[in-house]
This record gives C-alpha cells, sequence and structure tokens, in this order.
C-alpha cells in the first residue's frame, strides 16, 4: 500500500523554538496549542541543561516524563500534553521517527463524575454576574457551548428567526448547530447593539479586520471588517496578534471571563468546584432529567461517541433520581420495627 502522506515543507526558520511555531501554523493548530507545545519543549529543553533535542533521544525523554510524574505529580492531562508536544517536535519539525514512543507508558486516564449545578445554583451563580459575562454565562448555561465556542461565536451565527446558534469547528473541527435560548433572544440582541458601536469604530479608525479562520482572509479580503463576521462578545480594547504582529479587536478573552465566574461562585458560597466548562455538564444534565434522549443531548454537545454523553447519567443515578439508599428505610430510634 503506498503512503498516501505528504511531505512537510522545508522549514524557513532557523531556531529550535521558531520552527515548532512554523510547524504548528502550517498544520492549523490553535493558537493554545502553539503555547502548550512551545512551553513543555522548552521546559524538556531546561531540564536537560540547554542541550538540543536532536542530540536527545529516548533516555532523556524518559527521564523528563518520569521526572513530571514522580517529582511535579502532574495530572494525566499535563502528562499527556507533555508527551504531546514531544511526538510532534520529534516527528514534524526534526523529522525523527520514534518508534521506541508507543513502548513508553502514557497514564490511563481515570473517569471522574463531573461537577454539576443545580438549576437553583445556576441562577443564584448568574444573578452575581453582570454585563456581557452574566450573557456569556447564560449562553453556556442555555446552549451546553464549551467556552472557547461562545467566546468566538459571529454575528452571522446568530439565527434569531430559526431560534439557531451555530458553533463553527467546534471540538474536531466540526460544526453543530444548538438551540437559542428564547429568554437570551433581547439580551444578545442589545449585546450586537453594543458590540456594532465597536464594529464602526474599528470601521472609522481603518483598523485590520478580525481575525478570521485558515485562508478566508486571502479569498475574502474584505471579509474581515464586514459586520457579518465581527465578533459577538468583542474585547474592549484593541491589541496585538500574537502570530501576525497586526493590530485589531480580538473576541473577549477567556482569563477574563474565568475570573468573573470564579467571583460569583466565591460570593456565592458553593463549594463545589464550579468552572465555566460546570455549566456546559450542567445544561447535558437538565436535559437528561427533563427526559431528552440521549442521542439528542449528544447531538447538542458535539460528542463523538455516545460514551462520553453516558456519563451524565451516571450524575442522575447518584443524585435525587437514583437508588433509594436503605438508611431512610431504617426505623426511628426508639421504635420497634
Amino acid at each position: 500500500m503506498k503512503n498516501l502522506t505528504r511531505p512537510l515543507p522545508p522549514l524557513k526558520s532557523v531556531r529550535l523554538l521558531d520552527q515548532l511555531r512554523e510547524r504548528i501554523r502550517y498544520l492549523h493548530y490553535t493558537i493554545s496549542t502553539e503555547q502548550t507545545y512551545v512551553y513543555w519543549v522548552k521546559g524538556f529543553i531546561r531540564f536537560h541543561g540547554l542541550r538540543h533535542p536532536a542530540e536527545m533521544g529516548r533516555a532523556e525523554i524518559e527521564a523528563f516524563l518520569s521526572w513530571l510524574a514522580n517529582e511535579r505529580r502532574v495530572a494525566v492531562s499535563t502528562h499527556k500534553q507533555e508527551l504531546s508536544a514531544l511526538l510532534f517536535l520529534y516527528g514534524k519539525v526534526l523529522g525523527v521517527d520514534l518508534p521506541w514512543m508507543n513502548d513508553i507508558g502514557r497514564p490511563r486516564t481515570k473517569r471522574r463524575l463531573p461537577v454539576v449545578l443545580t438549576p437553583d445554583e445556576v441562577a443564584r451563580l448568574l444573578c452575581l454576574m453582570a454585563g456581557e459575562h452574566r450573557l456569556l454565562a447564560q449562553l453556556l448555561y442555555g446552549t451546553g457551548m464549551r467556552i472557547n465556542e461562545g467566546l468566538q461565536l459571529r454575528v452571522k451565527d446568530i439565527d434569531f428567526e430559526r431560534r439557531t446558534v451555530i458553533v463553527r469547528e467546534g471540538k474536531g473541527g466540526k460544526d453543530r448547530a444548538v438551540m437559542l435560548p428564547e429568554s437570551l433572544i433581547r439580551p444578545l440582541r442589545e449585546q450586537l447593539a453594543r458590540a456594532r458601536v465597536l464594529w464602526a469604530d474599528d470601521c472609522r479608525c481603518g483598523r485590520a479586520g478580525v481575525e478570521m479562520p485558515d485562508a478566508l482572509a486571502r479569498k475574502y479580503p474584505r471579509a474581515g471588517t464586514s459586520w457579518a463576521w465581527f465578533w459577538v462578545f468583542p474585547q474592549a480594547d484593541v491589541s496585538v496578534d500574537p502570530r501576525s504582529g497586526v493590530v485589531r479587536r480580538h473576541h473577549l478573552y477567556d482569563q477574563t471571563f474565568q475570573r468573573a465566574f470564579k467571583r460569583a461562585v466565591t460570593c456565592t458560597g458553593l463549594t463545589k468546584l464550579a468552572t465555566p466548562h460546570t455549566l456546559r455538564h450542567s445544561f447535558a444534565t437538565a436535559l437528561l432529567q427533563s427526559g431528552y434522549d440521549i442521542r439528542t443531548v449528544q447531538e447538542l454537545l458535539g460528542h463523538a461517541d455516545v460514551a462520553t454523553t453516558m456519563i451524565y447519567t451516571h450524575v442522575l443515578k447518584v443524585g435525587g433520581g437514583g437508588v433509594r439508599s436503605p438508611m431512610d428505610a431504617l426505623p426511628a430510634p426508639g421504635l420497634s420495627p
């Protein structure tokens, strides 16, 4: 069988980390993946006294991964991130085949029950948030979107007539459609009115348009400055694009929203370790509790495998809809059975 994999083009950069960034961008990885891979490759190099990775091999990689697991005691997901970063570095940047990588022990992911908020807890939490942060939290809970999917919404992705929100390039690069909560139609129209003021200001000042996916900026040069492609949740200030160096308006930063969400959780007095992603878990659990079938919830969440969605059925079994504890069937103290 012929190998149909296209060879990667020669790298133009000279420095290793620049080569890493160049290859990541050529393969259209996200900026967050680029930052993560660069961080871990830097850590690997520093751990071995600034030696070049081309001079190192299996022993050095195993030593670093062992240090992370035993000394730093990093989480399984972090361990896998580092392993993926090194696989990318050696395979895609240095062009080194590492067949022995399959022999390296990979940490097993433990199945954890997600943190889920009750409708009352969600309502209390939302009351302590304000402005666009509150609206974004409402949208995440009302649609089940991931935080980045909500932040990256464009004006064209909201269909008020059909009560639909189109999620573009979700996890796995897939598009999907979710419901637009009727209670959020008016707040979203008001949010778009505020966003349009910023868009008009950018047009008046002749600023570069918003970031466009892949090569659309070259194919449609004016699309980035159009209202249809503008962010639903734009950042109040313009910033420098970390990849192109162009000054433009980015969407709301995830760190800003996460801090606002954390403050609200603290103020509610909740002991649950809730994060913005908890709203997605709460959305799925609420739908299942309302009687919607598992396949419908799977499609709304954008899960590739229904087994991933099934975790929420375990939450329901543990909660109020599960088996009655025998403790509750015991007679009261002092009473005869």
